[in-house]
């Protein structure tokens, strides 16, 4: 799935802490006729022991969407 179709919702996993954890999009990526660089997410950290708390991420760590009862890789994330 293209980083510019993530909608506010999204169930994703991420890199940012090392470790692929689950989380949720808190908003949407897209601003205006662009995209963010940097996205609010609930992160579930409790998954690998340290604290599940909101807070920004690089867009190039969203690694997949979860689209149905699968995972998609997200694609075109802007650096």
């Amino acid at each position: 799935m293209e980083y510019k179709n993530l909608k506010k919702g999204d169930k994703i996993l991420t890199k940012q802490l090392g470790t692929p954890i689950s989380g949720e999009l808190l908003e949407s990526p897209k601003q205006g006729k662009g995209l963010k660089n940097i996205v609010l997410i609930f992160s579930n950290g409790e998954e690998i022991g340290m604290f599940s708390e909101s807070g920004s991420i690089y867009a190039r760590d969203i690694l997949k969407v979860k689209n149905g009862d699968i995972w998609e890789s997200v694609t075109n994330a802007p650096e």
